[in-house]
């Protein structure tokens, strides 16, 4: 049985200078993402598609590096559009995420409406696995957009209470239903 492999990009270097879909991989998500790409689980990935945003595109990089193969890359993959306020110091951040899971219908604070989001990555995989040639599928994106599409898989409501833990992690499901198989596995320990 084959499946496609939901996986965020670890931590980050948070640069309140420079734009969200910019930042780059800490050193200790770079450590992570490294561990997890030599995983023996993995070996059957043919195939490994990213966000645009450089956090995924790095995180994507060290997997296709350990398995010897590129990266395709789409747009519709990207984490909810939260351009209209831009960086939010955490505790900003955390109260706009849990109001942006709690109303899915509503643009909270002008950020992309969950339902929104979740139709967009929902469409966006739902094209790539039709197009796959065979074997596992790796897609590396992000947090927010992995649960609103775990969420509708596994036919469950938007919920916060379906996110990962923290950055770095990861979720299956077979590719003949893409009903997931399990909720978030973190991706490698953190140190």
């Amino acid at each position: 049985m084959s499946y496609p492999y939901f996986i965020t990009h670890p931590e980050v270097v948070v640069d309140a200078q420079t734009p969200v879909e910019r930042w780059h991989l800490s050193a200790s998500g770079i450590a992570r993402m490294r561990t997890f790409a030599h995983q023996p689980a993995l070996s059957g990935v043919r195939a490994i598609w990213s966000s645009t945003e450089t956090k995924a595109i790095e995180a994507a990089g060290i997997l296709a590096a350990a398995l010897g193969l590129g990266v395709s890359v789409s747009k519709a993959l990207g984490e909810n559009d939260r351009s209209a306020t831009g960086f939010l110091p955490p505790a900003e951040f955390k109260q706009v995420a849990d109001a942006f899971f709690a109303e899915p219908a509503a643009s909270v604070r002008e950020w992309e409406r969950a339902i929104d989001a979740q139709a967009r990555v929902h469409n966006a995989v739902s094209q790539i696995v039709s197009e796959h040639d065979g074997g596992d599928l790796a897609i590396v994106a992000h947090g927010a957009v992995g649960t609103l599409l775990f969420c509708a898989l596994a036919g469950k409501p938007i919920a916060r209470t379906f996110d990962q833990p923290f950055q770095g992690h990861y979720w299956k499901a077979p590719l003949s239903s893409l009903i997931p198989v399990s909720g978030w596995q973190p991706i490698a320990a953190r140190s």
